[in-house]
């Protein structure tokens, strides 16, 4: 195998032991900013509350068999764990209008998870092609700078509507526990009536949370999946801001 000289090379060199499969390689990989800084941060805080609300979540709704630590005037671990989970929405829900905010100062690629293109043909025909290469019946997959279209729905469905849900749900039942005729009771209150009460609320909020449990699985398993087998990054993508494609095959 041959190596190259970067003195003698009139393209890109890379350091002396590099082979020409190396500056090929250079030649086939190019990059494209995609998301801003802001998008990144909330990603990851983002993925973090909804960590904590899960695990808290889960604990409220089944209490472990026992809780007998200690003394009861000296413990307050139930008292931690609905804390932790209120927090963690709040800061959910901070960090979610923040991002609805970003998608109107933001790049185009900002805007994705808010809005379908419904009534685009060539948007369905890649959904459908997406579905094929995520069951293993399409070869090679095709190249997209931001979300693919299979992609763009899931984030649709379950980060902007199931997250709206799961603040209006949640808020629904902290409102209850500060008190009625407060703006709490006032803005989410109704939609326990809607409901019929605290307990079929309570219902309904954990099944959206397992709903998110069940999104959370096949996000991580679709994007390790992708960074392995597609044609451009994924995580790295989602650390850097940066896309990089493998490959320089426009098609």
């Amino acid at each position: 195998m041959s190596t190259v000289d970067p003195d003698a090379a009139s393209g890109p060199s890379l350091t002396g032991d590099a082979t020409d499969a190396d500056l090929a390689t250079i030649t086939r990989n190019s990059s494209v900013y995609v998301y801003e800084a802001p998008v990144r941060l909330w990603h990851w805080i983002n993925a973090l509350a909804i960590l904590v609300l899960c695990v808290t979540g889960y604990l409220i709704g089944s209490p472990p068999p026992t809780m007998i630590i200690a003394e009861a005037t000296h413990q307050f671990v139930f008292g931690y764990i609905r804390f932790a989970h209120f927090a963690a929405g709040m800061i959910m829900t901070v960090g979610f209008f923040g991002r609805i905010y970003w998608a109107f100062v933001g790049n185009s690629h900002a805007r994705q998870m808010f809005k379908l293109p419904l009534l685009n043909g060539k948007w369905w025909r890649e959904v459908w092609g997406e579905a094929k290469w995520y069951m293993f019946m399409e070869k090679k997959p095709k190249k997209y700078v931001g979300h693919n279209p299979l992609a763009q729905i899931a984030m649709f469905f379950f980060m902007t509507v199931g997250m709206s849900f799961m603040i209006v749900t949640g808020f629904a039942l902290y409102s209850e526990g500060v008190g009625r005729d407060g703006i709490l009771d006032t803005i989410f209150g109704p939609a326990l009536d809607f409901v019929g009460g605290s307990q079929a609320m309570h219902s309904i909020h954990h099944l959206g949370m397992w709903a998110i449990v069940v999104f959370i699985i096949i996000h991580i398993y679709a994007a390790v999946r992708e960074d392995i087998m597609s044609r451009q990054s994924v995580v790295s993508t989602m650390i850097s801001g940066t896309r990089t494609f493998k490959d320089d095959d426009p098609n």
